[in-house]
């Protein structure tokens, strides 16, 4: 039998006497009513990117769904498992909030996998590359119009476009669509540089990314 890791037990001891102590009725509060966050948070699986540490939140702040390379694939209901697509459902349906932001980051192994297929990790299953084929297409737009640019820009460019395809998939659910066209829900996009700290955030009426 293996024994839960000494360091999330000491992490976990520091919590609870700083954070979670001093806090107590808030905590209570959220056990008690429930959560209600307006900010759902698609963000990357990269344990260097923490939307929580990022945009400073409390518990009950965001609704976080972190999966490789922050993506969402395109409305469907064939088959049976569909993690991403649940929590969408649910952050819109049920918590109704105001605000979707898919947040992707510089240095993404998952991107970088697309990007350099012949580098891909793999496993037996090959699940990773599944699920990167999402950006299939955007990765053959990207390498046609950076030829003659480096493989830092190249991956720079598939990063935010891999934001804006998760976007376009986002508006292929019927109540996504429906709750935006409404006014009731906003979409967003984000890209953060993990060596600098900066967060770019799309411009969707430019399609461009602007520094924060």
């Amino acid at each position: 039998m293996s024994l839960f890791p000494e360091t999330l037990t000491d992490r976990y001891r520091r919590f609870k006497h700083r954070i979670f102590v001093p806090n107590a009725d808030q905590y209570e509060e959220l056990a008690t009513y429930g959560q209600d966050p307006e900010i759902m948070m698609i963000s990357c699986s990269d344990s260097r990117v923490d939307p929580e540490t990022i945009f400073s939140a409390m518990p009950g702040e965001l609704f976080v769904v972190r999966n490789v390379a922050n993506l969402v694939p395109p409305y469907e209901t064939s088959g049976k498992f569909h993690g991403v697509s649940a929590a969408i459902e649910f952050a819109v349906l049920n918590l109704r909030i105001k605000h979707l932001v898919v947040l992707g980051h510089a240095g993404c192994g998952g991107v970088k996998a697309a990007l350099d297929q012949s580098a891909a990790i793999q496993t037996e299953a090959h699940f990773i590359s599944r699920w990167m084929s999402m950006l299939d297409e955007a990765r053959l737009s990207v390498l046609a119009s950076h030829q003659m640019k480096s493989a830092r820009d190249r991956q720079d460019a598939l990063e935010r476009e891999s934001i804006k395809l998760s976007i376009k998939n986002l508006r292929t659910f019927p109540f996504v669509r429906e709750r935006e066209d409404k006014g009731k829900l906003n979409i967003h996009g984000a890209h953060f540089d993990i060596k600098s700290g900066t967060l770019s955030v799309l411009s969707h009426s430019r399609g461009e990314f602007f520094t924060l």
